[in-house]
């Protein structure tokens, strides 16, 4: 009986396992379509250059994602016709959670150099691709 029962808790964990990892892919996707479909929907002339982690270091990936996050408010939409999806894209990425290590990160997020918007949702993605 107790055999059946640590089999039965050994299948249980097993399973639990396995479709933990096919969710956190896929929220990964999902992410990667957002940023895809606000980089061509973005305007990118005439705006505000935003501050764009490059290659952040281990301990300072909260802290850029965060700067994202911040940046990602100060976006426009190329057009009003795009509106309604570019808000839902906003919405999305704003979702986008990155737990901290509880290392401090020295720099700050006006610290990175600003660039323009179709290039900083180009980092953000390799930004997600490290995280």
């Amino acid at each position: 009986m107790e055999r059946m029962i640590i089999f039965c808790m050994l299948l249980l964990c097993s399973s639990m396992a396995l479709t933990a990892a096919p969710h956190k892919t896929a929220k990964y996707k999902q992410l990667f379509k957002t940023i895809k479909r606000l980089e061509t929907s973005v305007k990118d002339k005439d705006v505000e250059l935003l501050h764009t982690p490059g290659n952040p270091t281990e301990e300072c990936l909260f802290t850029a994602v965060t700067c994202f996050q911040t940046g990602i408010l100060k976006l426009q939409p190329e057009n009003s016709s795009v509106n309604s999806t570019f808000t839902q894209a906003v919405k999305v990425l704003q979702g986008f959670t990155f737990h901290n290590p509880g290392k401090q990160c020295e720099s700050s997020c006006e610290s990175y150099e600003k660039k323009s918007p179709k290039e900083f949702l180009k980092s953000f993605t390799k930004l997600i691709t490290r995280v």
